[in-house]
Order: C-alpha cells, then structure tokens, then sequence
C-alpha cells in the first residue's frame, strides 16, 4: 500500500483528492493545509475551470497536518502528492525529497528552469521519485493520438497543429497572478509544450508570435522548427477567448495514412482514412472529470511500488516542457526565431 500526503487543498488538491479514491494500492493518509476551515472537511470554497466544486468532504482516516515539516515527519507517508501554487513547487518538492520522500508533483514543474533543475538534482541526491502530474497524456483522445504517433500505426508523423485557448479565469486571485503562475503561456501553455516534446521531441528552435499584457504573454501561435524532414508542427495557445467558450482544446495530426481530427466540445476524435472514409476513434476510459487524474496518479503510485520512473510523469521532460515555453515567450518579445 501506497500512503500519499497532498500538500495543498486548492483547486488541484481537492480533485487529486477526488482521484485518489479510486487508486489501486494507495490511499490518501494525510493532507496539509494551512487553512483550517478546509482541515475541517469545509470545502466549499474550491471552485476550478471544471469538475465538480468544492463541498463538504468526509475526511475521517485523513490525518491532517498544518505544516510541511509535520507532514514530511510521518513515517507512514511514501509519495508527496504536491498541489500547492507553482512559485512553492521548489522549496516544497526539495524538502519532501531531502526527507526521502517520493514525489508527484503538478505541473508547471516550476516558474524558473534553474528552479527545475534544482529539483531534478535534489532527486538524484536523494534517490527518490520525482513526478511531474501532466495530465493530458492522460486523458483519451491525448492518450490515443500519443500512441499512434510513438507506434507508428499509421506511418510517421508529418506535422500537426495544436489548440488549447481559454478565457481569463476569475474564480481564482492566484490563477491570474504571473508571479506565481507565470502566466498563460506558461501555465497553460505548458500542457502542449509537454505532450508536442513527448510525440514529437524537442525542436532546434522556435518562432513565436503573440499578445503580450503587463509584460506577460497572454496568447502565442508557435511554429517547432525540427529542421529538414520535419515534422512541421505548430500550436496556439492562450487566454483570449471570451467568456461564452471558457476553454477549447483539440488538435489536426497529419500521419502518413491517417489524419486525425479532434476539438473539445465540437468535434469527437475522428480518424481520417486515405480513401476518403472517416469513423469515430473508439476510446478507453471514463467520462467523469477526475478519471485522467485517477490514471496519472496511479501511474506515479506504480512507479513508487517499482522505483522506476513513468515517462510520462518523467521531471526531464516536464524541465524541457518549461524551458520550451520560456523560448516561445522570448520569441514573442523580440520577433525573432529563437534557438532551444
């Protein structure tokens, strides 16, 4: 049995939590909050961009920590399941490794690459996991297009165009603050800057263009320039829209006999067949919001019973992911083609 503490009980921790129930061979043993009205089960304050909010929770058998140093004291806890804002991502992940601590921590892995780095040091120092929970192989028509294009089902990939577009969020003070988000084209833009390194790896360089507000990048368009032969990819991705289409995510993959079509709320992945013909792509798992976060959360859960690393959970990857973003905003600000 696995034992997870979750630090942090926003947003992202109430649906970890959520996630956790139905895990094989783990539970939740603790969380830590500063905050005691949700140390009492009193939830319903949380509110996100989807799922469920916030509620009165049961929380008998849920040990409750008020500190991290209590929490990391616990002998009993394996896997630190990290969901506190980004800009503690760091000195939190470090001290649970330093305490011999396994961690799965959400993505962005951190708001700077020297920060990432650090991290990814701290584990190997201390021999322990670290985790980083994107979760967007995880959801079907993700999972679906990562397979085809890493097997090879349909011949290699020739490019494609990403989408991932949302409106302002408001129902967080903390989501709209760049200092400790980073931004959208980091925040949100790092999903596809994560999933574009792990089908496509990382390109030679960039070339960005984009609408910058208060000095961050709101919105960008990307081209991943991979040189010749490919693959010719590119992505927006952003805060722009308005409210009456919150958020829209989806993509146009061109394989050599396939091409594959999918857009959140208005068209279900299709396969595109080269004589013409088009079905709908039959997907594997659940419909309810927190199902692809059960699957990450039981990837890092076998991970820590195998001491092995998921690579679809892999820290490099995540830094990689980060660094990625910050080269497409550098683009942006200078119009210039910028070298990875």
């Amino acid at each position: 049995m696995v034992r997870i503490g979750i630090v942090g009980v926003g947003f992202m921790g109430m649906i970890h939590f959520l996630a956790s129930r139905k895990l094989k061979d783990a539970r939740v043993e603790a969380i830590c909050s500063r905050d005691e009205k949700k140390l009492a089960g009193d939830w319903r304050s949380i509110q996100g961009n989807f799922g469920p909010r916030g509620e009165m929770m049961d929380l008998a058998g849920v040990r409750k920590c008020r500190s991290l140093d209590d929490l990391l004291a616990d002998p009993n806890i394996d896997l630190i399941d990290i969901c506190n804002p980004t800009h503690l991502h760091p000195e939190t992940a470090i001290k649970a490794l330093q305490a011999g601590k396994h961690v799965l921590v959400e993505k962005a892995i951190a708001l700077e690459p020297k920060d990432a780095d650090a991290m990814l040091e701290a584990a190997k120092k201390a021999k322990r996991l670290l985790m980083v929970a994107h979760v967007l192989p995880f959801f079907p028509e993700f999972a679906y297009a990562a397979e085809v294009i890493r097997g090879q089902q349909y011949g290699k990939l020739l490019g494609g165009h990403f989408k991932r577009v949302i409106s302002m969020p408001d129902w967080s003070a903390e989501i709209g603050d760049a200092s400790k988000t980073g931004g959208p084209a980091i925040d949100l833009h790092i999903h596809d800057t994560h999933f574009i390194g792990l089908v496509c790896g990382v390109p030679n360089h960039v070339f960005s263009t984009g609408v910058i507000s208060k000095g961050s990048v709101d919105y960008l368009t990307t081209q991943y320039l991979y040189g010749p032969g490919g693959p010719a990819v590119t992505c927006s991705s952003g805060a722009v829209a308005m409210k009456g289409r919150p958020f829209v995510h989806g993509y146009e993959i061109y394989l050599e006999k396939a091409t594959l079509v999918y857009e959140s709320g208005t068209c279900p992945l299709t396969g595109l067949k080269a004589d013409g013909t088009s079905e709908p792509v039959k997907l594997a798992g659940g419909d309810e919001a927190t199902t692809a976060f059960t699957l990450e959360i039981q990837a890092a859960v076998d991970g820590v019973k195998a001491n092995r690393e998921p690579d679809l959970l892999s820290g490099k990857l995540a830094r990689d992911a980060l660094v990625l973003c910050y080269r497409e905003c550098e683009s942006v600000k200078t119009g210039k083609i910028v070298v990875v």
